[in-house]
């Protein structure tokens, strides 16, 4: 009989004196491949890393890979997002960097970064290419890392680490940022490198997974366990009870009946158009889904809502009821909206407290550079206790689980009670129990007349307030509807 591909005996971490893996064991037999899920800070990431030998942890973990295989004996780690630097090596980016057109040329394109990786590890380019298609991709190797939203950055990850096809991929949150037929894609390409000898370790709380996945794990406790099938598919609606915080119950102030309005938008950076002729309305207390595949140009136009994009000058755009370039300053405009999206996450100050980071939203800062009032610090109080996060208000930013870190960022978003929520994918890096938390908390706020952009490829991880729904594709509006009438 064969050594099993992963064999971990009674590993222990411990984070700030407390215990996240305990004694944990797990055993991985040749040809299975694995899901693997847990609560947010339950430790995957760690152990994913330790048994890519990336990290160390007490105890005891053996990876035996076949000498006959004919693919690279290593267990590759895929993070779950994509860290890059510029062409000289420095990596200290901003948010608002990607729509500067100087500051996009001090990045590499996809194809230079795919190009080098390929040289590095001895690949053939063109089967890059075909994966670059496979998963819709190709338009965008020229495009500079830069300029990639989320999902795109996601997919470079997961062309890198297909085309390299290791004997053992483990991918950190695979399905982050895709849209449902980039995830349909990515199944497909997992099925044939999985039939192809690569085994896989997928970290996630997904239901839509290849169908080679067929052994399913939890860490709870500090402890592995083994799932079935149904009851990994079994998610129960848990709510822990505590009320929404009395500041956030009261109506937010609006200042106009319509809070967007835009005619005939379009947004180009030299030959290519990013936007075309977009016409849309978004009144006030409406609550939209704005949806469209990746490189649809949803993060686009999300950028000229919020004043990071330059061109919005020169549109015909409205926002609260005023002509943009009418006078008001891009923090007239922020002070009213609500955010949070991946790519702000990715640039937020990483050496700011938890605490620090819920009550710079009031400022719109990616950090906290001054004095907050008492009510201020009140309200941040109650958000941290309403969000479970009281013992890591001290913490700083970069320490936290990303779940933690996605949370202390929504309490950020929500801080100030503003006009508008603009939310970009914000349960990305949030368990199940998370997700159905915050979404309810969303549904609460959305009852007192907050105005609501809501970005999500996922159909079972949306808030049930949402009552319109407008799809991009390729830059332009392809439909508007309808989804829940309003009461």
């Amino acid at each position: 009989m064969s050594n099993p591909v992963v064999h971990i005996t009674n590993i222990n971490l411990k984070y700030h004196h407390k215990p996240v893996l305990q004694d944990l064991s797990w055993t991985i037999k040749r040809n299975e491949n694995w899901l693997l899920r847990g609560a947010s800070g339950s430790g995957k990431t760690t152990l994913a890393k330790a048994i890519a030998g990336l990290t160390k942890v007490q105890g005891t973990i053996e990876v035996n890979f076949d000498p006959k295989s004919e693919l690279p004996a290593v267990a590759l780690y895929v993070a779950n997002w994509y860290q890059f630097k510029d062409l000289e090596g420095q990596s200290n980016f901003y948010y608002q960097q990607r729509y500067n057109k100087q500051a996009t040329e001090t990045t590499a394109t996809v194809r230079a970064e795919l190009e080098g990786y390929g040289v590095k590890h001895r690949l053939q380019f063109s089967e890059a290419e075909r994966l670059v298609d496979a998963l819709g991709f190709s338009d965008l190797l020229h495009s500079t890392l830069i300029q990639l939203s989320s999902g795109e950055h996601k997919k470079l990850q997961l062309v890198r680490a297909l085309w390299f096809r290791p004997q053992l991929l483990i991918i950190d949150q695979p399905y982050n940022g895709l849209d449902k037929l980039s995830r349909q894609h990515l199944n497909h390409l997992l099925e044939e490198i999985s039939a192809n000898g690569t085994q896989l370790i997928l970290i996630s709380n997904e239901t839509e997974l290849p169908s080679s996945i067929q052994h399913f794990a939890e860490i709870k406790n500090g402890q592995i366990s083994e799932m079935s099938n149904a009851d990994y598919h079994h998610v129960a609606d848990e709510h822990n009870g505590i009320a929404v915080p009395e500041f956030l119950n009261q109506a937010p102030l609006s200042s106009a009946d319509s809070i967007i309005k835009m005619i005939d938008v379009n947004i180009r950076y030299d030959e290519k158009q990013v936007l075309k002729n977009i016409s849309w309305e978004v009144k006030a207390g409406e609550k939209w889904l704005l949806q469209g595949h990746n490189g649809s140009g949803k993060s686009t136009l999300l950028s000229l809502i919020t004043g990071d994009h330059p061109q919005a000058y020169a549109n015909n755009f409205y926002l609260f009821g005023n002509k943009r370039g009418s006078g008001e300053s891009i923090w007239d405009i922020k002070k009213r909206i609500g955010l949070i999206s991946p790519e702000l996450h990715w640039y937020f100050d990483p050496a700011a407290t938890v605490r620090q980071s819920i009550i710079s939203g009031f400022f719109d800062s990616s950090g906290l550079f001054r004095e907050a009032n008492y009510t201020q610090k009140t309200q941040a109080d109650e958000l941290i206790s309403y969000f479970g996060l009281t013992e890591y208000q001290d913490s700083l930013m970069n320490q936290l689980p990303l779940g933690k870190q996605r949370l202390a960022l929504l309490a950020r978003t929500i801080i100030k009670n503003p006009e508008l929520l603009i939310l970009d994918e914000p349960c990305q890096g949030l368990d199940q129990h998370q997700t159905q938390y915050f979404n309810k908390l969303v549904d609460e706020l959305c009852k007192n007349g907050t105005t609501l952009i809501y970005v999500g490829h996922f159909e079972s991880q949306l808030p049930a307030c949402i009552e319109k729904r407008i799809l991009l594709e390729n830059g332009t509006v392809k439909s508007v509807e309808t989804i829940l009438e309003s009461v």
